[in-house]
Protein backbone atom coordinates (compact mmCIF):
# COMPACT_ATOMS: atom_id res chain seq x y z
CA UNK A 1 0.00 0.00 0.00
CA UNK A 2 1.12 3.68 -0.84
CA UNK A 3 2.65 5.16 2.08
CA UNK A 4 3.45 8.87 3.17
CA UNK A 5 1.52 11.50 1.41
CA UNK A 6 0.06 12.21 -2.08
CA UNK A 7 -1.79 15.07 -3.19
CA UNK A 8 -5.14 13.68 -3.83
CA UNK A 9 -6.45 16.96 -5.87
CA UNK A 10 -8.17 16.06 -9.02
CA UNK A 11 -7.35 17.59 -12.60
CA UNK A 12 -7.28 16.95 -16.29
CA UNK A 13 -4.19 14.75 -17.52
CA UNK A 14 -2.45 15.22 -20.80
CA UNK A 15 0.50 14.58 -22.79
CA UNK A 16 2.93 14.67 -20.24
CA UNK A 17 1.24 12.28 -18.01
CA UNK A 18 1.33 9.97 -20.76
CA UNK A 19 3.97 7.31 -18.88
CA UNK A 20 2.36 7.86 -15.39
CA UNK A 21 -0.97 6.99 -16.19
CA UNK A 22 0.51 4.23 -19.02
CA UNK A 23 1.89 2.21 -15.94
CA UNK A 24 -1.29 2.80 -13.69
CA UNK A 25 -3.49 1.21 -16.25
CA UNK A 26 -1.21 -1.46 -17.15
CA UNK A 27 -0.71 -2.55 -13.44
CA UNK A 28 -4.28 -2.34 -12.30
CA UNK A 29 -5.49 -4.04 -15.48
CA UNK A 30 -2.98 -6.79 -15.34
CA UNK A 31 -5.70 -9.10 -13.74
CA UNK A 32 -8.83 -7.27 -15.21
CA UNK A 33 -11.03 -10.59 -16.58
CA UNK A 34 -11.39 -8.53 -19.78
CA UNK A 35 -7.68 -8.84 -20.06
CA UNK A 36 -7.20 -12.32 -18.96
CA UNK A 37 -9.22 -13.54 -21.93
CA UNK A 38 -7.52 -10.80 -24.37
CA UNK A 39 -4.17 -11.98 -23.57
CA UNK A 40 -4.46 -15.59 -21.66
CA UNK A 41 -0.49 -16.12 -21.35
CA UNK A 42 0.65 -14.26 -18.58
CA UNK A 43 3.98 -12.99 -20.35
CA UNK A 44 1.99 -11.99 -23.45
CA UNK A 45 -0.12 -9.96 -21.33
CA UNK A 46 2.72 -8.73 -19.19
CA UNK A 47 4.32 -7.60 -23.00
CA UNK A 48 1.45 -6.35 -24.85
CA UNK A 49 -0.65 -4.87 -22.36
CA UNK A 50 1.40 -1.44 -21.87
CA UNK A 51 1.35 -0.58 -25.33
CA UNK A 52 -2.40 -1.04 -25.83
CA UNK A 53 -2.95 1.07 -22.17
CA UNK A 54 -1.08 4.14 -23.76
CA UNK A 55 -3.04 3.21 -26.98
CA UNK A 56 -6.14 4.03 -25.27
CA UNK A 57 -4.89 6.53 -22.65
CA UNK A 58 -3.95 9.03 -26.26
CA UNK A 59 -6.96 8.13 -27.62
CA UNK A 60 -8.85 9.61 -24.46
CA UNK A 61 -6.69 12.75 -24.73
CA UNK A 62 -7.80 13.18 -29.18
CA UNK A 63 -11.65 12.46 -28.31
CA UNK A 64 -12.47 12.25 -24.22
CA UNK A 65 -11.23 13.76 -20.98
CA UNK A 66 -8.68 11.84 -18.65
CA UNK A 67 -9.03 13.04 -14.91
CA UNK A 68 -6.74 11.35 -12.54
CA UNK A 69 -4.63 12.73 -9.36
CA UNK A 70 -1.34 14.91 -10.10
CA UNK A 71 0.46 11.76 -10.22
CA UNK A 72 -1.79 9.80 -11.94
CA UNK A 73 -1.64 7.15 -8.62
CA UNK A 74 -5.46 6.83 -10.24
CA UNK A 75 -6.96 7.80 -13.45
CA UNK A 76 -10.39 7.38 -15.27
CA UNK A 77 -10.86 7.73 -18.77
CA UNK A 78 -14.15 9.40 -20.09
CA UNK A 79 -15.92 9.87 -23.25
CA UNK A 80 -17.86 12.43 -23.28
CA UNK A 81 -21.06 12.98 -25.44
CA UNK A 82 -20.48 13.43 -28.98
CA UNK A 83 -17.75 10.25 -28.69
CA UNK A 84 -19.48 7.74 -27.06
CA UNK A 85 -19.97 5.47 -30.08
CA UNK A 86 -16.75 6.67 -32.11
CA UNK A 87 -14.29 4.31 -33.26
CA UNK A 88 -11.21 5.18 -34.86
CA UNK A 89 -11.66 4.26 -38.93
CA UNK A 90 -9.76 1.03 -39.43
CA UNK A 91 -7.37 2.42 -42.20
CA UNK A 92 -4.44 0.25 -43.15
CA UNK A 93 -2.23 2.30 -40.81
CA UNK A 94 -4.48 1.79 -38.20
CA UNK A 95 -4.77 -2.18 -39.05
CA UNK A 96 -0.51 -2.24 -38.97
CA UNK A 97 -0.66 -0.72 -35.68
CA UNK A 98 -3.60 -2.97 -34.14
CA UNK A 99 -1.75 -5.80 -35.36
CA UNK A 100 1.63 -5.03 -33.81
CA UNK A 101 -0.33 -3.96 -30.40
CA UNK A 102 -2.16 -7.18 -30.39
CA UNK A 103 -0.36 -9.57 -32.46
CA UNK A 104 -2.59 -13.01 -32.32
CA UNK A 105 -5.48 -11.42 -30.16
CA UNK A 106 -6.31 -8.85 -32.48
CA UNK A 107 -9.24 -10.86 -33.72
CA UNK A 108 -10.40 -11.42 -29.55
CA UNK A 109 -9.67 -7.44 -29.52
CA UNK A 110 -12.54 -7.27 -32.34
CA UNK A 111 -14.90 -9.14 -30.91
CA UNK A 112 -14.49 -7.63 -27.38
CA UNK A 113 -14.56 -4.12 -28.46
CA UNK A 114 -18.14 -5.04 -30.68
CA UNK A 115 -19.38 -6.96 -28.16
CA UNK A 116 -19.02 -4.13 -25.91
CA UNK A 117 -20.29 -1.63 -28.23
CA UNK A 118 -23.53 -3.59 -28.69
CA UNK A 119 -24.21 -3.28 -24.98
CA UNK A 120 -24.17 0.68 -24.73
CA UNK A 121 -27.24 2.29 -24.53
CA UNK A 122 -27.55 4.14 -27.71
CA UNK A 123 -28.04 7.69 -28.38
CA UNK A 124 -24.87 10.24 -27.53
CA UNK A 125 -26.16 12.48 -25.31
CA UNK A 126 -24.56 10.74 -22.45
CA UNK A 127 -20.75 10.37 -20.37
CA UNK A 128 -18.98 7.13 -20.80
CA UNK A 129 -16.66 5.73 -18.29
CA UNK A 130 -14.96 3.76 -20.38
CA UNK A 131 -12.10 3.07 -17.51
CA UNK A 132 -11.32 3.77 -13.95
CA UNK A 133 -7.36 2.36 -12.57
CA UNK A 134 -5.79 3.41 -8.61
CA UNK A 135 -2.21 2.04 -8.94
CA UNK A 136 -1.83 -1.03 -6.73
CA UNK A 137 -0.39 0.01 -4.20
CA UNK A 138 -2.61 3.08 -3.43
CA UNK A 139 -5.60 0.65 -4.18
CA UNK A 140 -8.19 0.63 -0.92
CA UNK A 141 -7.77 4.32 0.17
CA UNK A 142 -10.29 5.62 -1.35
CA UNK A 143 -9.11 7.25 -4.69
CA UNK A 144 -11.14 5.37 -7.05
CA UNK A 145 -14.30 6.80 -5.28
CA UNK A 146 -12.45 10.45 -5.80
CA UNK A 147 -11.59 9.91 -9.00
CA UNK A 148 -14.74 9.51 -10.62
CA UNK A 149 -16.85 11.55 -8.45
CA UNK A 150 -14.83 14.01 -10.18
CA UNK A 151 -15.84 12.93 -13.29
CA UNK A 152 -19.74 12.51 -12.33
CA UNK A 153 -19.28 16.29 -11.05
CA UNK A 154 -18.79 17.28 -14.79
CA UNK A 155 -21.38 15.00 -15.69
CA UNK A 156 -24.09 16.59 -13.33
CA UNK A 157 -23.02 19.72 -14.39
CA UNK A 158 -24.13 19.05 -17.90
CA UNK A 159 -27.64 17.41 -16.88
CA UNK A 160 -26.97 14.22 -18.54
CA UNK A 161 -26.53 10.43 -17.46
CA UNK A 162 -23.86 8.11 -17.66
CA UNK A 163 -22.34 4.52 -18.52
CA UNK A 164 -20.31 2.22 -18.13
CA UNK A 165 -19.32 -1.55 -17.98
CA UNK A 166 -16.92 -3.84 -15.89
CA UNK A 167 -15.92 -7.36 -15.71
CA UNK A 168 -14.68 -7.46 -12.12
CA UNK A 169 -18.04 -8.25 -10.01
CA UNK A 170 -16.97 -6.77 -6.99
CA UNK A 171 -16.47 -3.35 -8.65
CA UNK A 172 -20.31 -3.21 -9.27
CA UNK A 173 -20.56 -2.73 -5.44
CA UNK A 174 -18.30 0.68 -5.52
CA UNK A 175 -20.41 1.67 -9.12
CA UNK A 176 -23.95 1.49 -7.06
CA UNK A 177 -23.02 3.48 -4.14
CA UNK A 178 -21.72 6.08 -7.11
CA UNK A 179 -25.45 6.14 -8.16
CA UNK A 180 -24.85 3.76 -10.89
CA UNK A 181 -27.24 0.29 -11.21
CA UNK A 182 -26.96 -2.83 -13.47
CA UNK A 183 -29.17 -2.81 -16.80
CA UNK A 184 -27.09 -5.59 -17.91
CA UNK A 185 -25.12 -8.61 -17.56
CA UNK A 186 -23.31 -10.71 -20.81
CA UNK A 187 -20.73 -12.26 -21.87
CA UNK A 188 -18.15 -12.61 -24.71
CA UNK A 189 -18.46 -14.91 -27.26
CA UNK A 190 -20.05 -17.21 -24.90
CA UNK A 191 -17.47 -18.54 -23.06
CA UNK A 192 -15.50 -14.99 -22.69
CA UNK A 193 -15.57 -12.90 -19.37
CA UNK A 194 -18.86 -11.72 -18.05
CA UNK A 195 -19.46 -7.81 -17.93
CA UNK A 196 -22.32 -5.34 -15.80
CA UNK A 197 -23.30 -2.81 -18.16
CA UNK A 198 -24.37 0.12 -15.29
CA UNK A 199 -26.05 3.44 -15.90
CA UNK A 200 -26.59 6.63 -13.62
CA UNK A 201 -30.01 8.87 -14.29
CA UNK A 202 -29.48 12.49 -14.73
CA UNK A 203 -29.27 13.73 -11.18
CA UNK A 204 -31.62 16.61 -10.30
CA UNK A 205 -31.13 18.80 -7.29
CA UNK A 206 -33.71 20.73 -5.51
CA UNK A 207 -34.40 23.66 -5.92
Amino acid sequence: MGTGTMDRTIVRLGAADADLATATLTAAFMGDPAMTWLFPDDDVRARRLPPLMRWTFEDHLRHGMALGTPGAEAVTLWRPPGAVHEHAPLTPAAMMRFLAMLGTAVMRAERLDRTIEQHLPKGEQQFYLRMAAVRPDWQGQGLGGLTIRAGLAEVDAAGLPSVLETATESNVGLYRTLGFEVIDTWHVAGDGPRFWTMTRPTQTTAA
